[in-house]
């Protein structure tokens, strides 16, 4: 069971986490999802995105299928980053505790500050790491979390 208090640290089964010290993007682990999104132009970008981060190189690009797991995986230091575009607010609020409690970075996917709202984030062990995975991806912004109901 994952655990985090803010100023307290982060916890699996009462044992500390601690992210990643890897500092080489070429050696990193990346995580990542599909989402739901089957716009054309975004599974051009999901894909435009994967092609270039497995370019860069990277060791490898896994997927838990979930965000929270994906995002836990980082806090414990058993992969650098994870990236997505289409997740929800429920999807990453706790996960993001768990990822800033054990060291890690969380921003948006353009480099900017974390908005939990934006439904797109990069959350990684360090800055360097999430820096250079955020100078590949191919952005898109899905109607945000707290826009107003869309009427038919």
């Amino acid at each position: 069971m994952f655990t985090a208090q803010r100023g307290k640290g982060a916890f699996c089964n009462g044992e500390p986490l601690q992210v990643s010290a890897q500092t080489d993007v070429h050696q990193s682990i990346i995580a990542t999802e599909f989402g739901s999104n089957r716009d054309p132009e975004a599974v051009d970008s999901i894909f435009c995105s994967l092609r270039n981060i497995l370019k860069l190189p990277v060791h490898g690009v896994r997927g838990a299928g979930s965000a929270a797991i994906n995002m836990c995986l980082v806090a414990s230091g058993c992969v650098e980053a994870y990236y997505e575009i289409g997740i929800h607010v429920w999807d990453i609020a706790a996960a993001s505790l768990l990822v800033s409690e054990a060291g890690g970075v969380l921003m948006d996917v353009e480099g900017a500050d974390l908005d939990l709202m934006s439904r797109r984030i990069v959350a990684a062990n360090n800055k360097s790491i999430a820096e250079r995975i955020v100078k590949e991806i191919a952005p898109f912004r899905p109607i945000r979390d707290d826009a107003p109901p869309h009427k038919h």
